[in-house]
């Protein structure tokens, strides 16, 4: 136990040292979205998002932490915009604030993830869009959970993939991987957040009443009557414990093959796993 306790905190060291070079590394890989960016503002938010293929709406979130941005779901394990957009309309927007990214808005420091929720809200709004299904990566997990909990009657279906989850092992891996990547980035292209203040969102968003899915409790997950397709991982920031949690105990959750990044077979069977669930649950026209 104590040599795993060694290995997952050495892994968690790799994450955060990962993250602090992700802006630079992303900001190489900007080709390869399909679409044509376009912006929603809403007061002094604005966010910078691509719409692209047609059929019932898919809002896609991209993993990278705080760091998430459209770019992203192009080199997640499965590209989800190549995927899905020949069948769905996929909706897909740079997070407010990452750092390579073209969405800003102000640091909600009392409100961390449900700003974010507002922002994926509003944006479906300004589309004119009421009920969607959502695939997300990474941080897309608790994203998803919080917008299964806020607009429970919006979301039809939801895949959240590889999800971020609360590891007791691991306790501050997300916050120390924001706090060295994210919040250096952010502050040099935003001269008006301070370090401060990054401090305290963190603090509010990974360490806070830190537990499970960060955003909804076991008795929500519980009574969640939307179903749910679970991709589950294992590396310091995906604890598998987590993701199958929430698979047992959500009524209509169910999961994929694991482990499946291994290879372009496995790769390929979660994808038709996903398609075949997205199929399912999407509305009939009347």
């Amino acid at each position: 136990m104590e040599q795993n306790r060694r290995d997952i905190l050495a892994a968690g060291a790799a994450v955060a040292a990962m993250a602090a070079a992700a802006p630079n590394a992303i900001a190489a890989q900007q080709t390869g979205l399909p679409g044509t960016t376009r912006f929603y503002e809403k007061g002094n938010v604005k966010i910078a998002y691509q719409d692209v293929g047609r059929g019932f709406p898919l809002l896609l979130i991209a993993g990278g932490g705080l760091q998430s941005r459209m770019a992203g779901l192009v080199t997640s394990p499965f590209n989800p915009i190549a995927e899905f957009s020949n069948e769905f309309r996929c909706i897909y927007a740079d997070l407010r604030n990452a750092p390579a990214g073209e969405s800003s808005g102000p640091l909600e420091i009392d409100r961390p993830w449900d700003s974010h929720t507002d922002d994926h809200l509003g944006l479906m709004d300004h589309l004119g869009i009421q009920r969607f299904m959502v695939l997300g990566f990474c941080i897309g997990g608790p994203f998803i959970w919080n917008l299964l909990r806020r607009a429970p009657d919006r979301v039809v279906a939801a895949v959240p993939a590889q999800p971020v989850g609360f590891r007791p092992e691991a306790p501050t891996v997300l916050y120390d991987g924001s706090k060295t990547g994210w919040a250096p980035e952010l502050m040099k292209k935003r001269p008006d957040i301070t370090e401060d203040m990054t401090e305290r969102y963190l603090t509010r968003m990974y360490r806070t009443n830190a537990d499970f899915v960060f955003t909804a409790t076991r008795d929500f997950v519980r009574s969640c009557q939307t179903p749910v397709l679970v991709l589950p991982d294992d590396v310091p920031s995906h604890p598998y414990a987590v993701a199958m949690e929430t698979v047992s105990l959500a009524p209509k959750a169910e999961a994929s093959i694991y482990p499946w990044k291994e290879s372009k077979d496995t790769i390929a069977q979660v994808v038709r796993h996903v398609r075949t669930f997205l199929g399912a649950h999407q509305p009939v026209a009347a």
